[in-house]
């Protein structure tokens, strides 16, 4: 973190030992995804940033805009920590949850840090792959974890204590071109809806100038596609799996949900859309060529930062569409944890802390520029006087969304797993994988949206059976006996 030359370092205590927790039952389907993730990523390329004879340890990180603009300050780091040396790995998110998972899932021991979600945290917590940072936070002097959002910091926490530490913490809102709808004498609702989308996206888009009415995820995986779309299933009323642990993709709602979101991008969205992720919507948005855009709030810092952007100060934010719930959207964070094997934890530590504290979000405020600051991770961000003037367009947006972001408020029926734009099972890396392949041929018009959730049932249906069973044998006080 930045400090003035001559300014005493921070203090860092050597934590409590923590118990040993409980190992949870490992699945045959996450076993298959850690092989297949290690041989398709063992010779994935690394951005590799560092220098030095000292300590040295490998961070995991996504190479999301937020994450580079960490590497672009590492100078800063160093100066405070010149024993330690950093060395990257920065990797698209596809690469890198594959690559981290299939790391900390087998002890592989490569990384000291890794960047992680409230997705994995709470199940590699009792895996015991990752440490309990609990100790740490409260003995590093002014870390002051209690100033996290307190839904970000309840999502990444067991029992209490926090085994990641967020980065940013995001839901999900709509983002719009108000000089745009101006022009056009056009509107937005406070609270649209999806119907409102597709008759806006289809007023405003303008193909012959490569201007489309919105831009919306396609690319394939868990944490691309199925994120955004997962949210529009559960406005729509449906389920993955409903509370007997049947898979429900081929219900009436859930199909209504997909066809919506596959005609909305193909016919208003932005071409090659089977291929673009969050990075691409970012691009396209921000360079003034959609109007709309359903994404994570963490958007707004690249979208605000004039450095980067075409449209800083000309966009406005409303709440994700919904259908039959009263709010829609998702909580995500991502977050940095110390896997059990690292064999330099302390100096993790410093790193991790360096990376997540108050400080961290002036220096990038004053280095960089405050639209930049990572959102949605501290309460105080919003009370620093330079980051509530540049942030007032969508500073109560991103804290409404994250308010609401529960499944209470976005799901109109129960389930039994826990997530809003995921299923919290070990399986789900897989299922959500195979589940979004299918969701981006249907975008890209290889199969109908029927077809891409006939084969995604089956797959849903593999993993049913195997929690059907568990409900079942713990329905049955005696295995085996009469019920």
């Amino acid at each position: 973190m930045f400090r003035p030359p001559g300014a005493p370092a921070r203090t860092t205590r050597r934590p409590r030992a923590s118990r040993p927790r409980g190992r949870r039952r490992a699945s045959a389907a996450a076993a298959g995804l850690v092989a297949l993730s290690l041989g398709a990523t063992a010779c994935a390329g690394a951005g590799a940033v560092g220098g030095g004879d000292g300590e040295q340890i490998v961070v995991a990180i996504v190479s999301n805009p937020q994450m580079q603009d960490a590497i672009s300050l590492q100078d800063e780091f160093r100066a405070e920590h010149p024993g330690i040396d950093v060395q990257f790995v920065s990797l698209p998110e596809n690469e890198a949850r594959a690559k981290i998972t299939a790391s900390v899932a087998t002890g592989g021991g490569e990384f000291d840090v890794v960047m992680i979600s409230n997705y994995e945290t709470p199940m590699w917590a009792e895996n015991g792959w990752i440490e309990n940072l609990q100790p740490y936070a409260e003995e590093t002097e002014g870390y002051d974890p209690d100033d996290f959002v307190p839904s970000v910091r309840d999502a990444l926490s067991v029992d209490g204590d926090l085994y990641s530490v967020p980065f940013y913490g995001e839901s999900s809102f709509l983002a719009y071109r108000e000089d745009v709808f101006a022009e056009a004498g056009l509107e937005m609702p406070d609270r649209p809806t999806w119907d409102d989308v597709q008759e806006l996206a289809a007023e405003l888009e303008d193909p012959a100038q490569d201007f489309s009415g919105i831009c919306l995820r396609g690319l394939a995986g868990w944490g691309e596609v199925m994120a955004p779309l997962s949210t529009v299933m559960n406005t729509f009323g449906g389920q993955w799996f409903d509370e007997g642990w049947n898979a429900r993709l081929d219900s009436p709602e859930v199909k209504e949900a997909v066809q919506t979101y596959v005609d909305t991008v193909r016919e208003h969205g932005q071409p090659g859309a089977a291929t673009s992720g969050f990075g691409d919507c970012l691009t396209r948005f921000a360079q003034g060529n959609a109007a709309m855009w359903y994404d994570a709030t963490s958007m707004v810092s690249s979208i605000e930062d004039p450095a980067s952007s075409t449209v800083a100060g000309k966009t406005g934010y409303v709440p994700a569409p919904v259908e039959k719930t009263d709010a829609a959207g998702w909580l995500y964070s991502w977050s940095l944890a110390i896997p059990s094997t690292s064999e330099h934890k302390d100096a993790a530590w410093d790193f991790v802390s360096w990376m997540t504290d108050k400080d961290y979000i002036q220096l990038v405020g004053e280095k960089l520029s405050w639209e930049r600051v990572p959102p949605g991770s501290r309460l105080s961000t919003y009370e620093i006087p330079e980051y509530a003037e540049v942030s007032e367009a969508y500073a109560d947006a991103t804290l409404t969304a994250m308010g609401e972001a529960t499944q209470e408020d976005t799901m109109l029926q129960p389930v039994p797993y826990p997530g809003i734009q995921f299923v919290g099972i070990p399986e789900f890396q897989d299922l959500g994988t195979r589940v979004g392949q299918q969701i981006s041929a249907a975008v890209a018009g290889q199969k109908t949206v029927d077809e891409a959730l006939e084969q995604s049932q089956r797959y849903a249906e593999t993993v049913a059976e195997t929690y059907r069973n568990e409900q079942d044998a713990a329905s049955d006080p005696e295995p085996g006996g009469p019920r």
